[in-house]
Parts: structure tokens; sequence; C-alpha cells
């Protein structure tokens, strides 16, 4: 039996604080299930920013997409998470990733390491996590126990296994550094690439007690009647797609709202993905999406 669809929206840009409790109710109010704040140097900050969210709101819960495990310190990382959990009333998910810019290390005089070291930082945090937020003695306390959910973003092997091992929701980017593109510019993976990462993921998940929700960010949200042309223009500008692969990536939408609906329906049958974020520029353009799938 397929999970019922939940729907997130990743805030990226603050203005004033006005504003930006103005457009969590928007997100509220069109239905929107999760408000989300990524963790880049010149964003919001993400946990201030989840903790205005939530007073902003009454519903949706609220959560760090994904935080950057390489800017934190597992202990202070634990008690941002206590006091964020309690001061949101035990609506945070807590969303993890390993970080992908070395310049924004270098701009915070943090060490970057290899993939391996950032995934070895990654998995320290999250045992710490567990051990820190689990202790009943540990000051603050968090709201959910032992802990809020946890989220962990990423396609690699090691990335999966940890996901699979810790983690309520498993997060596909279905994305990767662009060859030959300065550092942090991402190309799409092709479906078929995303599916080899599910099925991997589903390996190493074979002996959950209860599987996980799965995750999809979707990098466009591309209104229009004519799905083919839409398709052809984005793979025009677009790395790792064609105007075919376009059509069929899980990380794009392409179509009317009633197409979009159907193409997450397949997805959800394909992938196992029931849990979708956008980002905030397709706020109100996915609305209707939001408004047709909800509670199915």
């Amino acid at each position: 039996m397929s999970r019922p669809f939940r729907f997130g929206v990743n805030m990226l840009t603050l203005d004033t604080g006005p504003a930006w409790r103005e457009k969590c109710r928007r997100a509220e109010e069109l239905g929107y299930d999760v408000l989300l704040v990524p963790d880049h140097l010149g964003w919001p900050s993400p946990f201030p920013a989840l903790v205005a969210a939530a007073e902003a709101t009454e519903r949706p819960r609220v959560g760090t997409f994904v935080l950057n495990a390489g800017f934190w310190n597992p202990a202070l990382l634990a008690r941002e998470v206590a006091t964020t959990d309690a001061l949101t009333g035990g609506r945070l998910e807590l969303g993890l990733g390993t970080g992908y810019v070395k310049a924004e290390h270098d701009a915070a005089g943090l060490p970057f390491g290899t993939p391996g070291q950032r995934v070895h930082h990654l998995e320290r945090t999250v045992t710490e996590l567990d051990r820190l937020l689990g202790d009943p003695e540990h000051l603050p306390r968090a709201a959910q126990r032992p802990r809020p959910p946890l989220l962990i973003g990423g396609n690699g092997p090691r990335m999966l296994r940890l996901a699979a091992r810790h983690a309520e929701i498993a997060a596909f980017t279905g994305g990767r550094q662009a060859p030959g593109k300065p550092e942090g510019t991402l190309e799409l993976l092709p479906a078929e690439k995303v599916a080899a990462s599910v099925a991997a993921y589903q390996e190493y998940a074979a002996d959950r007690a209860e599987p996980a929700e799965l995750n999809i960010l979707v990098q466009q949200v591309l209104v229009t009647d004519d799905r083919r042309a839409a398709a052809r223009e984005f793979a025009g500008h677009a790395d790792g797609v064609d105007e075919e692969q376009a059509l069929e990536v899980p990380t794009l939408l392409i179509g009317t709202p009633a197409q979009m609906a159907d193409q997450l329906r397949e997805r959800r049958e394909r992938y196992g993905f029931s849990y979708i974020t956008v980002l905030d520029p397709f706020l109100e353009a996915f609305a209707p999406v939001v408004e047709e799938l909800k509670g199915s």
C-alpha cells in the first residue's frame, strides 16, 4: 500500500521578518505539509528561521533540508535541535547531508575534506545525535522522543546505507556535480540513475522494521499545455538530460496541474516517492497539484 503524499517547500530567501512570516502563512494556506530551510552561506540561518515559521503557522511541520554536517559540531547541533524542537512544539524534522560546496567551507574557515571524510563526519554526527538526544539527562530536552525524525539526503552507496540504518526519511537529490562546471553546479540524473539509487537503497533497507518515507526534491515546476515543447526548451539549456529524459526525470514536473499530479502518482508507484519537496519560487505554481493530491 502506498504512503499518502506529503508536500514540502524549501524556503530559500529571507527579505524581512514580516515577509518571511507571510510567506510561511501562505504556504500553510496552500496546503503544504512541511516548511523547510536549507543550509548555505548567504541564505537564511536554519534554526531561527524555522522557529519563526512555526510561530507564524499552526499546522505545518518544519525542517532542515538539509543541514551541511560539516558546519556543525555534534554536541552544539544537539543543543540547537533540542531547543528548536521544544520551541516549535515538537514539529521539527531534522534533515542532514554532507555538504557539497567547498567554497562555503573555505569562507567559514572549516575543513572540507574528501568525500569519504565528509561521510565519516556525517556518520559520527548521526551517532552522537542519537546518543545525546536519546539520553534522558540531556538538556535542553527535545519535545519528540527519542529525537525528532531524521532525514538523510544523498545518492552514494555509503550515504544510502547510512540512511537505511538511521533515517525515518530517505531523500534523493537526483543531481550530481556537472562535469567541467563551477563547483556546486548540479546536473540532473536521468530517470534510470535515480531508479538505480532507489533500488540500492531498498536493498540496504531490506531488514528495516518500518519502511522509511522516500523524498524527492523537484528542481523545476514547468506549467504548460505542451509538455514536449517545454521539455525541449529545458533540455536546450540544461546539463545532463535530453528532451526525452526531461519528460521522465523525477526531479522535473512538466505539464498542466492534472498532468503533474499523474506524474507524481506514477513516480510514487515506480520509485516510492510520496514526500515531494519543491523550491519556494514554485510555491504558487505547484499549489494546484497539492490541492489535487491532498490526502491521497
